[in-house]
């Protein structure tokens, strides 16, 4: 295993110091891949406090642990970063958790399409439902800001590219169900004044999301068991792909960003990837990282994915001051280096 230091290090991001000093954070499945890596950041930037709910489904207690400064993972508010082991669909855990804290990041979803199209109630519940229970928290304890981590599944078969004006056409309930979170959030800040905002990620990659079910993730398990890389139909699907440090800075941009209660940014690269061009680029950063080079197998379409999707990302660059800037062959040459030193 490798310590945080080098876990969390990848391409340097190098970013302007913000606002986040002095404020108390609730990550709500801070212990997944994409809030594991905001722990981190928030830890160097010396954040007052952080409180991570999860009820440890993906992460563990060590993976946190690992991203955090040595000692700084208890279960008490007297810890740095505490973590509560409790579940988003029980509204007095999130109540428990939201007490006292400036930000909260909702990261806890089912983020799956294929899990939505065979459980669509198990999806409403842990996508609406619980999202909720989180935003009650959050109102109650007068919160100052909250960042939900919506998709660009919402917009489904819409032409892209997709820009936040763009009619909304879901082809999974996964994508409903994220639909449908954005219109809480914006209900909550026009009727509750809580500052909310939705931020549709692009396809998230990037060390340590070895567990994850996302294609890059699942490209380098089958590579580094010997087995070729499966693509979903011929391949010509398009995705836009996000590095998951320059993620992260899009929430924290957001977290402090005045006057954009309410608001929906679109956060990926606006670069259309096919998957099968995907495929091919990671061959060669697991070939150029000594790993035999996969073979590609295709097999069939998968129910409810949709064949393009890039964003327009113009409303993050002039409002939030955020624009991507890692380079997808650099992202995969971190992500695979950081795969290959964790199994080691």
């Amino acid at each position: 295993m490798i310590d945080s230091s080098e876990a969390f290090s990848g391409v340097d991001m190098s970013p302007a110091e913000g606002t986040e000093t002095g404020r108390r954070w609730l990550i709500t499945g801070g212990c997944g891949f994409i809030g594991r890596h905001l722990v981190a950041e928030l830890c160097r930037r010396e954040v007052e406090r952080v409180v991570v709910l999860d009820d440890l489904s993906v992460g563990t207690r060590d993976d946190l642990v690992r991203a955090a400064p040595h000692g700084a993972v208890g279960d008490s508010d007297a810890d740095r970063v505490q973590l509560i082991v409790g579940d988003i669909r029980d509204a007095d855990a999130c109540r428990q958790a939201a007490a006292g804290m400036d930000v909260v990041v909702h990261l806890a979803a089912q983020t799956g399409v294929p899990i939505s199209v065979d459980s669509p109630m198990l999806d409403c519940e842990l996508n609406v439902i619980s999202l909720l229970n989180v935003l009650e928290a959050a109102r109650h304890a007068e919160t100052s800001r909250f960042i939900f981590a919506s998709s660009g599944a919402p917009a489904g078969d819409a032409t892209p590219p997709i820009s936040e004006l763009t009619l909304p056409k879901p082809r999974s309930p996964y994508g409903a169900s994220k639909l449908a979170g954005e219109g809480y959030c914006r209900v909550y800040h026009a009727t509750f004044g809580l500052e909310t905002v939705a931020l549709r990620f692009g396809n998230v990659y990037g060390p340590l999301s070895g567990h994850k079910t996302s294609v890059v993730s699942k490209f380098i398990r089958q590579a580094m068991m010997g087995e070729p890389l499966e693509i979903y139909g011929d391949g010509s699907q398009t995705r836009d792909y996000i590095y998951v440090c320059d993620l992260v800075e899009a929430i924290l941009a957001a977290s402090s960003k005045p006057n954009v209660g309410g608001e929906l940014f679109q956060v990926a690269t606006g670069a259309e990837t096919d998957v099968g061009t995907l495929a091919e680029r990671l061959a060669d950063a697991l070939q150029e990282a000594g790993v035999d080079r996969p073979r590609i197998h295709h097999s069939a379409e998968r129910l409810g994915d949709v064949q393009r999707s890039v964003a327009d990302t113009s409303k993050s660059r002039d409002v939030l001051g955020w624009v991507a800037r890692t380079d997808l062959r650099e992202g995969l040459a971190e992500t695979v280096k950081s795969a290959l030193a964790t199994s080691g």
